[in-house]
């Protein structure tokens, strides 16, 4: 049995459930987005390696969206999952931004219409006949929330989908969706570094029995990564010059606790984010099997251990935005409101 920071040399992934409506999942998920391109170049083979190696030991989430790779990243999925049971894997599919023929990001559609044209491609390209969780990437300006879910849960009722999720949408928004259908989860960015939904989000998910799924744990590879500048870190303000240098040694600090305890900052990290609730489900990308036998290593931190890791990185300490402005522009999760 693994205990609080130990390690077992025989496991399964975690357990957890997306929220109060929504599936049971292995935690941590796997964020498949990595394997098309997003911070440098994967191949395919190895790509369908890592997912394998996922599924092989045990885990059942994966996360993706049309728009990664402009659906590479379905179709790499859709392979890896041949010849698979269907109902070993929960997909999570966002769907929403819109892409050039140069793969360039040119806004978001949420719009009914849209989203029920983007499932049917999704669907193809993976291989299935229904996604177990869908959810608008970003929120639609143009577009009433309570429209765009609504949409989705017509899908739900005709088995197309099975649970309505949320992506980056701040507290009002969550309120509005939720008196519509039920939501499984919100997918929001949550790690050492960033923790802004602690104010009004994570609060307001709790009370409506909404989960979160936290993508960039490792604020992508700030915390125990290459140091690399590949793909879309070149863009990103954490990694820019004195920003980077600044977050890199926040991040240093977490090295004696680790050590101390056995693990990787990657992995301390990465426990931290699971130890904040059992409704919270981390994501973490993995581009080589070595990185998916790693996150799935067990580690667990007591509350107290948690506690003592956050005062060494204390919130608001990292330098930067974690996106660039013009996709900040698109967070509605940024936008602060009385929830």
């Amino acid at each position: 049995m693994t205990t609080s920071s130990g390690h077992s040399p025989e496991h399964s992934p975690a357990r957890r459930h997306l929220g109060r409506t929504g599936p049971q999942v292995t935690s941590p998920g796997l964020g498949a987005m990595g394997l098309s391109g997003a911070y440098g170049p994967v191949d395919d083979d190895e790509g369908v390696r890592v997912i394998h190696a996922y599924l092989d030991a045990g885990g059942t989430l994966i996360d993706t969206a049309d728009f990664y790779g402009s659906g590479h990243n379905e179709a790499l999925i859709g392979r890896a999952l041949r010849g698979r049971d269907r109902d070993d894997v929960v997909l999570s599919v966002k769907f929403g931004a819109r892409r050039g023929p140069d793969g360039t990001l040119q806004g978001v559609d949420a719009h009914p219409a849209a989203l029920r044209n983007f499932l049917t491609y999704s669907l193809q390209r993976l291989g299935v006949d229904h996604v177990d969780v869908y959810r608008p990437a970003r929120l639609d300006p143009s577009v009433p929330i309570e429209d765009t879910v609504g949409a989705i849960a017509e899908l739900v009722e005709q088995g197309w989908v099975r649970h309505v999720g949320l992506s980056e949408v701040g507290a009002a928004t969550i309120r509005r969706a939720a008196a519509v259908t039920p939501i499984s989860d919100l997918q929001i960015e949550y790690s050492l570094l960033q923790r802004d939904l602690e104010d009004e989000i994570l609060p307001t998910c709790r009370e409506l029995g909404v989960g979160i799924t936290a993508y960039g744990v490792l604020s992508r590879g700030l915390i125990g990564g290459s140091g690399t500048l590949e793909g879309g870190r070149r863009i990103t303000p954490r990694f820019a010059d004195g920003n980077r240098q600044h977050n890199e040694a926040l991040v240093a600090r977490l090295a004696d606790a680790a050590g101390r305890r056995g693990a990787t900052v990657a992995q301390l990290a990465l426990a931290w984010v699971a130890a904040r609730g059992d409704d919270i489900v981390p994501v973490v990308g993995a581009r080589r099997v070595a990185q998916v036998t790693s996150m799935l290593e067990p580690f667990t931190l007591s509350a107290e251990e948690a506690t003592e890791l956050a005062a060494l990185i204390p919130r608001g300490a990292v330098a930067g935005e974690r996106y660039p402005a013009f996709a900040m522009a698109d967070l509605d999760s940024e936008r602060r409101t009385t929830a």
